[in-house]
């Protein structure tokens, strides 16, 4: 057995040294490049990832989801001083659909799923019951505040009024609730969002009106629109002042584009400043109109004509005016009898005219003034602009200012146009995002281009003609380990004259020479 390793290990040290020195290193290289690879492949494809699946938690929540994960035997690692719990990534979200389910996150608070957990056998007083109700509705509100976008913790506390059976309805006393909310780093809640935690408190807790809700945070308090929070103005302010950059970058770019193509890309700057009316205008018109325009008239949709005619006599009684003792001096006697006639008549036509009711909403986004200013390069191997140039844009530019002030109500001349609008030339810069030092004209990019090259031709040059080297020194070794056939030392057996000399040459050949001395003696021995 162990001349069987030695004959191994004589095998192996030979084919070993059949090696050059840089064969060797070659080789030792190459094998702990793959052994390191492979450990390195094994400790990456074998290690566990883990993912921080549960955040912002407090102690309570924290010992809930370590005995959880300890019953289920999923490996965790705490974090951020105990406040995150990190799982296997391949867990990660059992581990949330399970917590989630059970609940067991709760913040710090308690909801009513606090009744179906401790209830006792044989019940509870009325006070340990109003305890645990106001804690659990305290809990309810806290989760529902904490579920909005951009809150990050939040402690209610809530006043349930006391019950009295000799007020009215009306005079029952009213709830009241105390907010303190965090929200996270860079988050600043609108008008709105302040509305929606006021109303979300409200409509969570029975008989509670907007004004007795109280949401602070550490900074200063939310006031709701009901109270008179300014933010429902701030928040219109900023979607006026929005819609007013929009309608410039919209002239902006238009203006921009139509000119590119007159004068080139990138050889015009456009400035736009406007001043939008943003008043809504409500009004109502109550028109009546007649249908036939041309002769002024209604339809007519009823008619009455009445017609009358009287005939017969009169008589009175005669006698001298103003003889009698009772008679009023010149007063007209009646005259004598006669017969007399009358006629009478008249008509009542009903027209129906056009009755129009109109409720005006005036459109409140109209342009009430607008400048434009444009810089424009001129051509190459010129100063400024040609006149028939900024003529046509000077147009150009004056048309779009008259379109967009039409409907603003004020009669503008076109002097008033001209002044409105402003060409000038000037070298406008290349955009920002244009990098010119990459461009083709550059000399520097040549340069570089240039050196790369040289670079790649030196390091090809020099890897081929390592290669070539590599190829003619492993020649030669091959050479070198090919067997050689053995050389001989003549002996001329004519030239001794006796044994002594003979004696002589061999024993001199045995002390420089003992390989080859080895040699003849076996080839003397073979021929014999």
């Amino acid at each position: 057995m162990n001349e069987r390793i030695a004959q191994y290990r004589d095998k192996i040290s030979g084919y070993w040294n059949n090696f050059s020195k840089k064969q060797k290193i070659l080789l030792v290289s190459t094998l702990a490049f793959i052994i390191i690879a492979i450990v390195v492949l094994t400790m990456q494809f074998t290690k566990t990832e883990y993912e921080v699946a549960f955040r912002d938690l407090n102690a309570n929540d924290a010992a809930g989801v370590i005995k959880y994960l300890d019953s289920a035997g999923i490996p965790y690692q705490l974090n951020d001083g105990g406040t995150q719990i990190a799982v296997p990534t391949a867990n990660a979200d059992k581990a949330k659909v399970d917590v989630g389910s059970q609940g067991l996150i709760q913040k710090g608070s308690i909801g009513m799923s606090t009744f179906d957990q401790s209830s006792s056998a044989i019940g509870m007083t009325e006070n340990e019951f109003n305890v645990k109700y106001n804690n659990a509705l305290n809990g309810e509100v806290q989760q529902l505040l904490e579920r909005m976008d951009g809150v990050q913790s939040s402690k209610a506390v809530i006043n349930m009024p006391k019950e009295n059976i000799f007020a009215g309805l009306e005079e029952k006393d009213k709830a009241s609730a105390s907010v303190q909310m965090e929200f996270e780093p860079g988050f600043t809640p609108n008008q709105q969002a302040i509305d929606g935690y006021f109303n979300l408190v409200k409509t969570a807790v029975p008989n509670l009106p907007v004004e007795n809700i109280t949401i602070t945070n550490k900074e200063y308090e939310l006031i709701p629109t009901a109270k008179g929070g300014q933010g429902g103005l701030s928040s219109g302010v900023q979607e006026n002042m929005a819609l007013q950059k929009k309608f410039e970058s919209d002239v902006r770019n238009n203006v921009q584009q139509f000119l590119s193509k007159i004068v080139g890309e990138d050889k015009v700057n456009v400035l736009v400043m406007s001043q939008l009316n943003f008043d809504k205008v409500t009004s109502k018109e109550q028109l009546v109109t007649p249908v036939d325009q041309t002769k002024m008239k209604g339809i007519e949709i009823s008619a009455q004509q009445i017609q009358e005619s009287y005939t017969g006599s009169s008589g009175q009684t005669g006698g001298v005016a103003g003889t009698g003792t009772q008679d009023v001096p010149g007063y007209p006697g009646g005259s004598n009898s006669g017969n007399t006639s009358s006629d009478k008549s008249s008509s009542t036509i009903n027209y129906e005219v056009n009755r129009i009711a109109k409720d005006i909403i005036q459109s409140p986004y109209t342009v009430k003034d607008l400048t434009i200013n444009v810089a424009v390069e001129p051509p190459t191997g010129q100063q400024t602009l040609d006149a028939a140039t900024q003529a046509a844009i000077q147009n150009i530019l004056v048309n779009i200012v008259r379109a967009s002030l039409a409907n603003s109500g004020v009669t503008i001349t076109d002097a008033d146009l001209a002044k409105k609008v402003s060409v000038f030339s000037q070298t406008v810069p290349a955009p920002a995002n244009s990098n010119t030092f990459f461009s083709a004209s550059n000399p520097w990019v040549w340069g570089i281009g240039a050196a790369v090259l040289a670079l790649l031709a030196g390091a090809i040059f020099l890897i081929v003609r390592g290669r070539r080297k590599q190829q003619e020194e492993e020649l030669e070794e091959d050479l070198q380990l090919m067997p050689t056939p053995t050389e001989f030392p003549s002996i001329t057996m004519e030239s001794v004259t006796n044994e002594s000399q003979v004696r002589k040459q061999l024993e001199s050949l045995a002390k420089k020479k003992p390989d080859e001395f080895v040699n003849l003696l076996r080839t003397w021995l073979a021929d014999e």
